[in-house]
């Protein structure tokens, strides 16, 4: 009976992306935009860069670009994979992996860069949110300095930070990292209108704190989210669409996620959890698991000028 359901669950899944499947392919070829919710005048749809080996990455469920070296990439794998963030190029060619000591991956989520510790480093945030029967009282964050990129495999010993809901256990897959002051970003899955949590830098080095609950966004589902190097757009995406805001000079994350977003163009993917912007914020990468017999491919999403 299970099985019989599990394959229900995937036929249902795949139906409901054929609508987003269709619509980029008849824009693709004809330039013409069936869903009218897309904003077609910020970025081009997505390209193919290349295919991510599968056998190191069959659940790939985060994905963020470097913010200290040029054409590198940072992703790992979903719940139970090694404690292993990899390193790709801007091709998903394998170039190297890190290995997170004294850690396992009981449901890695996603994955962020930004400041942290010390000031004028980057650091990289691995995201252990997952909870998909909304079970744990608290859920993890690793957090290292980015490591030399020279070297094509490394040992880092990661600080880990216990995060608290401040209303019970949640289910989530968004991470951010504010690039302005450092400060922590959640956004819960499964709720009917997710929520935004924050985690203020100022504690962080405290080893364990309570998230602030901010408010509730205007979407569902979501799976990954980034912010923009320059702090100035913020991504969001579910399984079927990525959601666009423009933040203002000065402005905090909670008031620009305030305002109503735009859709982003997007290819929809068998399972796509995975979305970053690049090192220079001029495009951005998604990624999927490998679902339904499908290899993942990594996309690109140009700017326009």
């Amino acid at each position: 009976m299970k099985f019989i359901f599990h394959i229900i669950l995937k036929l249902t899944f795949l139906a409901s992306l054929m609508p987003y499947l269709l619509s980029e392919k008849i824009y693709n070829k004809y330039e013409v935009r069936i869903n009218p919710q897309v904003q077609d005048s910020l970025y081009y749809s997505g390209k193919e860069r290349g295919q991510v080996d599968a056998k190191l990455l069959n659940e790939a469920s985060g994905i963020a670009a470097s913010r200290t070296y040029n054409n590198l990439l940072y992703t790992h794998n979903d719940s139970g994979g090694e404690p292993i963030v990899y390193k790709l190029d801007s091709m998903g060619n394998s170039i190297g992996k890190i290995k997170l000591l004294n850690t396992h991956n009981r449901d890695w989520e996603d994955i962020a860069v930004g400041p942290g510790g010390s000031e004028g480093k980057s650091y990289i945030y691995v995201g252990e949110i997952g909870d998909n029967e909304a079970q744990y009282h608290s859920i993890r964050l690793l957090r290292f300095e980015e490591p030399n990129a020279d070297e094509s495999e490394v040992e880092v010993e990661p600080e880990v930070i216990k995060l608290n809901y401040p209303d019970g256990a949640k289910d989530a897959e968004t991470l951010m990292v504010d690039p302005w002051n450092g400060d922590v970003y959640i956004v819960s899955k499964r709720d009917s209108s997710n929520v935004l949590y924050r985690a203020p830098v100022d504690q962080l080095d405290e080893g364990e704190l309570e998230l602030e609950k901010i408010e509730k966004l205007p979407i569902t589902m979501s799976v990954g989210g980034d912010i923009s190097p320059d702090g100035k757009e913020i991504i969001i995406k579910n399984y079927w669409v990525i959601y666009h805001w423009e933040r203002k000079e000065g402005e905090s994350l909670a008031e620009a996620l305030s305002r109503s977003p735009v859709q982003l163009p997007y290819v929809p993917e068998p399972q796509g959890e995975a979305i970053g912007f690049a090192k220079n914020g001029n495009s951005y990468f998604s990624l999927s698991e490998e679902r339904f017999r499908i290899k993942p491919i990594l996309y690109q999403y140009y700017k326009k000028q």
